[in-house]
């Protein structure tokens, strides 16, 4: 059994129940059984790994350039509902992107109060550079699953998400 639990038998460690009730009397909270708790302790690991083999940008600072690279110029708005941020977070996110040169800020035509980002040459360079780079920290993070669960694990979170 693994310290994640045994998928063969949907007990968790220790043999607890995986909706976190306590095994010893059926009725008690156990934080490490909780989705929220696992959640985050696989996020912990992703973000080691990606910050060990991406120093460079940070995570949201990747999703950034991702978007912009896969659907072009946005307005920071759109921008930041794609990549799940809020107002504050994509602002900062896009202000230290263009300190460093990787975007280009400039109003929008029809509304001069929306921002439109896009990718510099610089940010479009790095981000090439970058995407496999990406790919291998998702490949990392889920080496410990067999393809099979891989598929099943990326389903649930898309659909919990």
């Amino acid at each position: 059994m693994t310290a994640a639990g045994d998928a063969t038998t949907g007990k968790g460690p220790a043999g607890e129940d995986p909706q976190g009730a306590d095994p010893r009397d059926g009725t008690g909270y156990r934080l490490t059984a909780q989705a929220g708790h696992l959640l985050r302790r696989a996020n912990q690991r992703h973000l080691a790994i990606f910050s060990a083999r991406m120093p460079d940008l940070t995570p949201r600072q990747f999703a950034a350039l991702a978007k912009l690279d896969e659907e072009g110029p946005a307005s920071q708005n759109q921008l930041g509902r794609a990549t799940s941020m809020d107002a504050a977070t994509i602002k900062g996110v896009i202000d230290r992107l263009a300190r460093r040169g990787l975007v280009a800020t400039e109003p929008s035509q029809e509304d001069r109060r929306r921002l439109i980002v896009s990718l510099t040459e610089a940010g479009a360079e790095l981000f090439a550079r970058a995407a496999p780079v990406a790919l291998e920290i998702t490949e990392e993070t889920l080496a410990p699953l067999a393809p099979e669960e891989r598929r099943l694990l990326t389903a649930l979170l898309d659909r919990i998400s």
